[in-house]
């Protein structure tokens, strides 16, 4: 069964639930002939998959936001999010083999359940078993490289994330490894310390921007200290 998206519940029912499941955006307008092929024969395929893939519908004319998110131009448009970020996509009605297909790819693979039961497990050795059946899995790349800098390895973990994208979780495990492997109990102490040689020492302003990665997004001293930072650099 499809479930009706707006703007409002766009990022809920969307975006962080494709971090469990794969999800179809179908976009479409009452007023599209195509549409109303369409919409019914992906619900059926989808609904096939028992819960594997999540099917979400898009009203056009009565959400703009996403609309404009996704650059909507013509429809029925079909998106297919993971993990956050669309994966694959197609434009205008097509033949159910085509849609079959759609769908099935987005479907794990044998190899993908063997990831995630070695991730579920978590210690190093399946962690690494992971990482071989798929180098390029980036969950099991930065679950590993997390390991291994806890562990006080923090070379090696660097190694790990190095060949991943920039990201808010390559940057914090990359702190972490820096840093030995722990958050310093003393951080507030550490954070005044280099404050006032964060201009002039690059390693001072390293070890600053790493503790506030430890800090983490959500703790309020570290748009505070990024405040400070920003000051004493500008």
């Amino acid at each position: 069964m499809a479930l009706d998206v707006t703007d409002a519940t766009f990022e809920a029912e969307v975006v962080k639930k494709s971090h469990e499941n794969p999800v179809l955006v179908d976009l479409w307008a009452p007023w599209c002939g195509p549409c109303r092929t369409l919409g019914p024969m992906i619900e059926r395929i989808v609904d096939a998959t028992g819960g594997g893939v999540v099917l979400t519908k898009v009203n056009v004319d009565e959400n703009p936001e996403i609309s404009a998110a996704f650059r909507v131009q013509s429809i029925p448009a079909v998106y297919a999010m993971r993990d956050g970020k669309v994966v694959d996509g197609f434009i205008g009605a097509q033949p159910e083999p085509t849609v079959q297909e759609f769908v099935d790819r987005l479907l794990p693979t044998e190899a993908d359940n063997e990831i995630a039961g070695l991730l579920a497990k978590g210690d190093e050795a399946s962690l690494r078993a992971a990482v071989e059946l798929d180098p390029t899995h980036e969950d099991a790349g930065l679950a590993l490289g997390e390991l291994l800098a806890t562990d006080g390895r923090g070379e090696e973990a660097l190694e790990v994330i190095a060949r991943f994208p920039e990201s808010p979780a390559t940057r914090r495990v990359a702190a972490l490894a820096r840093a030995g492997g722990d958050v310093p109990d003393d951080i507030e102490q550490k954070l005044e310390g280099l404050l006032d040689r964060v201009k002039s020492d690059d390693g001072a302003r390293e070890e600053f921007i790493d503790l506030l990665e430890l800090l983490g997004p959500d703790d309020p001293r570290t748009a505070a200290y990024r405040k400070q930072l920003t000051a004493r650099l500008f």
